[in-house]
């Protein structure tokens, strides 16, 4: 367990995600960037003179320990929000006890639409959905002729919600999918998956899972000698997928993104994540997961700043309500109390043989 700002005055916030397991470069990397900025702002003097306290625990990206994180967080006295869970299966099973606790969890790691229903009031998307990603590739691939798309997904609600997406943006354009294949979470046993897309020969995937699985498909397809242009969701976690590859497999590989280039020091809202990535990691190393979990760092403070020195859990979620067209630097953020989605934005990148930093 991470424990950030101990102090009875703290402004506690709880998170479940993975820390440990074949899935932890995603949780730590997103712990990384928020940190950053919780760190920064405590170094301030933290929000009305009260210090952010983030409490972490590890969930392996595994469903049945995201469940009992939630439960031992939800009986903390101090807790006022959840913060940054990261994948849909392992927030979807926590989202009726987040719901009927009526505890806000801002900024989960996760694009399903579950997590957007209008039913839902506690919960507070920062990123763009999965099927705004899936739309962008699919017109990337449509516009470059690839026509025989096929769809890799991860056999959960993650990858079930991405495989609806990408069957729909495919109809649009009078498609449909020439094969399905599905991986399992935390696991490089791709083979039978690989085997269907080969014999199908498509010359566009789309991958719909975790770095694990994603990395260990794109390896093996090109490894059978097939040229298919490869398409993930920024869940991927683009550091972890071109780590987990041999080095120059991922030349080419499309990853969409929801956040800002993150060696791009001309935007301010960058600049400032770079600087303090400097100042209080000992890996300084940038990245698409940690800036998402700066942002989504930016979002709480914000909400909590406006939300008074004492606030409750219903003035949180007014104050998260009222963040109306807010500009980080170079990142807007727009909610209201009919929408709780912050950003739509979405781009596209494609890894290259050099390293991301320009």
């Amino acid at each position: 367990m991470a424990d950030l700002g101990a102090g009875s005055d703290a402004l506690v916030l709880g998170q479940s995600l993975p820390l440990t397991g074949p899935s932890a470069q995603l949780g730590l990397e997103y712990q990384r960037g928020a940190l950053a900025w919780f760190e920064e702002v405590n170094r301030r003097g933290g929000i009305h003179g009260r210090p952010i306290r983030l409490v972490s625990l590890d969930d392996q990206y595994e469903p049945s320990k995201t469940l009992e994180n939630t439960r031992q967080l939800l009986q903390r006295q101090d807790l006022l929000a959840l913060f940054g869970y990261v994948g849909t299966p392992t927030t979807k099973v926590a989202l009726p006890l987040i719901e009927q606790a009526s505890v806000p969890l801002v900024a989960p790691m996760t694009g399903a639409s579950l997590l957007r229903r209008p039913d839902l009031e506690m919960v507070f998307n920062l990123r763009a959905s999965y099927r705004l990603e899936i739309e962008a590739m699919v017109e990337e691939l449509v516009r470059d002729a690839n026509h025989r798309i096929a769809v890799v997904y991860q056999d959960d609600a993650f990858g079930q919600d991405g495989l609806t997406a990408a069957t729909e943006a495919l109809a649009r354009h009078d498609l449909k999918p020439v094969a399905t294949a599905t991986v399992q979470r935390n696991s490089a046993q791709v083979g039978q998956a690989v085997r269907e897309l080969l014999s199908v020969n498509p010359n566009g995937v789309i991958v719909v899972s975790a770095y694990v699985s994603s990395a260990a498909l794109a390896t093996q397809l090109r490894d059978e000698g097939s040229r298919a242009q490869i398409m993930n969701v920024s869940f991927v976690g683009t550091k972890a997928l071109q780590q987990a590859m041999p080095v120059g497999e991922a030349n080419g590989i499309g990853v969409a993104q929801v956040v800002p280039f993150p060696w791009n020091r001309w935007i301010p809202v960058v600049a400032q994540y770079q600087k303090l990535m400097r100042s209080s990691s000992d890996d300084p190393d940038f990245g698409f997961t940690s800036l998402e979990g700066f942002l989504a760092a930016r979002l709480v403070t914000t909400a909590l700043d406006r939300a008074g020195k004492d606030p409750s859990r219903p003035d949180l979620v007014a104050a998260l309500e009222s963040i109306n067209d807010l500009d980080l630097g170079g990142f807007r953020l727009d909610m209201d109390r009919e929408d709780h989605q912050a950003s739509d934005f979405v781009e596209l990148t494609f890894l290259g043989s050099q390293n991301w930093e320009p």
